[in-house]
C-alpha cells in the first residue's frame, strides 16, 4: 500500500470539513490529517486536535488560536494564527492533498496557493472559481496539480464525464449540454408576494441539506445554483448556454450530462456531502463513505421542473455576470455575501439581496482580472460599495 495522504483542511470546522474528517476517520491507513483550519471556534478545534493530532492547526482570530494554543499545550500540533498562515501551511511540501472548504472569499488565497503548490485539491470553496475563474484554471494547468470538484453537482457531472480531463473541450466527448439540479430550497413552494416577510431563521430551514447559514441563504435564493453556474462554466470549460438549471425537490439526482446522441447520464445518491467528499479523496478508486444507501425501491417519485426566474432572480444576474466576464463574477460574489450578512443580521430584506446585488453591479465597471491583487481590490471595492447601500436601507 502506498502512503498515505498528508491532509490538510481548510474550514475544518464547517459542514464540509467535518464530513470530510468523518471520511478521514474511516479510512486512518489512507490519510493523514497533517494540518486542520478554522476561524475561532476553539472547543471543536480542540476535540479535532485531540482525536487527529495534526501538526498545525490555524486558527485565523488571533484571540482564538491563544485559546487554543493554552487547551492544547500537552499535545505537539502548532497552533498558528492569521491568515497569511493558511496560504504558509497550504505551501507546505509535506501536504499532498487539501480539502479547499472555507467558505466566501476568505478561501480564495490559501486554495490558490495550495494550486501553485501542485497539490491535489478538492474544491468545496466555489467562489475561488467565480472570483477568479481564469487565474484560477490557468494556474492548475501552469502547475499541474489535481483539481477535483466536492459539490454535489459538479461532482456528480465529473463522475458521469469518465474521459474528461482539464483543458479538454467537453464537444470533444460529445457533450452537449450540463443539467445542475436545485432542490428549490425552502421557499419552492412559497408565494412569490409573501417573501418580503421571509425571516432568516425561516431562509436557513433547507428542506435537504444541513449546511451553515450563508450557504443556506443562497440556497433559499437561488445564489448558491448561480454561483454552482459560474463554477461550472470554469471548471469544465464551457458557456452559459451550454449549462441548464432545472428544479429537482429530492435532490437526488445530482446533475446530468447530455450527450449529443440523445443520452443522459445521471449521479444518484442521498443527499450526504460525504458521497462527493469520498469519491474526491480517493479518486479514481472508490472508498466506503459512512453515507446511508439509496435504496431506489423507497423512492416515490422523481420530478424535474422549471425554475421560476421572476421568484429566484439571482440565478439571472450570475448568468449575466458569467456572460459579462472580467470582474463581474467577483462583483457579483462580495455584493451577494455582504447582503446575505445584512440579512442575517436583519438589516436588509430578503427581497432587497438581489436588488442590492444588482445595483452593485450596475454601478461598478467590469475591468479584466488581471491578478490575484487585482482579484482582491474589486472584492474589496465591491463590499465596500455594497455596504453603503445597506447602511441607506
Amino acid at each position: 500500500m502506498s502512503a498515505p495522504q498528508q491532509l490538510l483542511i481548510l474550514g475544518a470546522t464547517g459542514s464540509v470539513g467535518m464530513s470530510t474528517l468523518a471520511v478521514v476517520a474511516e479510512h486512518p491507513d489512507r490519510y493523514r490529517v497533517y494540518a486542520l483550519t478554522a476561524y475561532n471556534r476553539v472547543e471543536l478545534a480542540e476535540q479535532l486536535c485531540r482525536q487527529f493530532q495534526p501538526q498545525y492547526f490555524v486558527m485565523v482570530d488571533p484571540v482564538a488560536a491563544e485559546r487554543l494554543r493554552s487547551a492544547i499545550s500537552d499535545l505537539q500540533t502548532e497552533v498558528l494564527s492569521g491568515t497569511a498562515a493558511l496560504v504558509e501551511v497550504a505551501r507546505e511540501p509535506e501536504v499532498t492533498m487539501v480539502m479547499a472548504a472555507i467558505v466566501g472569499a476568505a478561501g480564495l488565497a490559501p486554495t490558490l496557493a495550495a494550486v501553485e503548490a501542485g497539490k491535489i485539491v478538492l474544491l468545496a470553496n466555489k467562489e475561488s472559481l467565480v472570483m477568479a475563474g481564469q487565474l484560477f484554471m490557468d494556474a492548475v494547468v501552469r502547475h499541474g496539480g489535481q483539481l477535483l470538484p466536492i459539490d454535489s453537482e459538479q461532482n456528480a457531472m465529473f463522475q458521469s464525464l469518465p474521459n474528461f480531463r482539464i483543458g479538454q473541450p467537453l464537444t470533444d466527448l460529445g457533450v452537449l449540454r450540463l443539467w445542475l439540479t436545485a432542490s428549490g430550497g425552502p421557499f419552492l413552494d412559497r408565494p412569490v408576494d409573501t417573501l418580503a416577510q421571509v425571516t432568516p431563521a425561516e431562509a436557513c430551514a433547507h428542506p435537504n441539506w444541513d449546511m451553515g447559514k450563508k450557504i443556506s441563504v443562497d440556497s433559499a435564493t437561488m445564489m448558491n445554483k448561480g454561483l454552482e453556474v459560474i463554477e461550472t462554466a470554469w471548471f469544465f470549460g464551457v458557456g452559459g448556454d451550454q449549462i441548464e438549471v432545472v428544479i429537482h425537490p429530492q435532490s437526488i439526482v445530482h446533475s446530468l450530462v447530455e450527450y449529443c446522441d440523445g443520452s443522459i447520464l445521471s449521479q444518484l445518491g442521498s443527499a450526504d456531502m460525504r458521497i462527493p467528499i469520498a469519491h474526491a479523496l480517493a479518486w479514481p478508486e472508490r472508498i466506503h463513505s459512512g453515507a446511508a444507501r439509496l435504496d431506489l425501491r423507497e423512492l416515490a417519485d422523481l420530478q424535474f421542473q422549471t425554475i421560476d426566474n421572476d421568484k429566484f432572480p439571482c440565478l439571472g444576474l450570475a448568468y449575466s455576470a458569467l456572460a459579462e466576464g472580467g470582474l463581474a463574477a467577483t462583483y457579483m460574489n462580495a455584493a451577494n455575501e455582504i447582503a446575505v450578512q445584512a440579512f442575517l443580521e436583519e438589516k436588509l430584506g430578503f427581497l432587497q439581496i438581489p436588488a442590492l446585488v444588482s445595483e452593485v453591479l450596475s454601478q461598478l465597471p467590469s475591468n479584466e482580472a488581471t491578478d490575484l491583487d487585482s482579484v482582491v481590490a474589486a472584492d474589496e471595492e465591491a463590499r465596500r460599495l455594497a455596504r453603503r447601500l445597506v447602511d441607506r436601507q
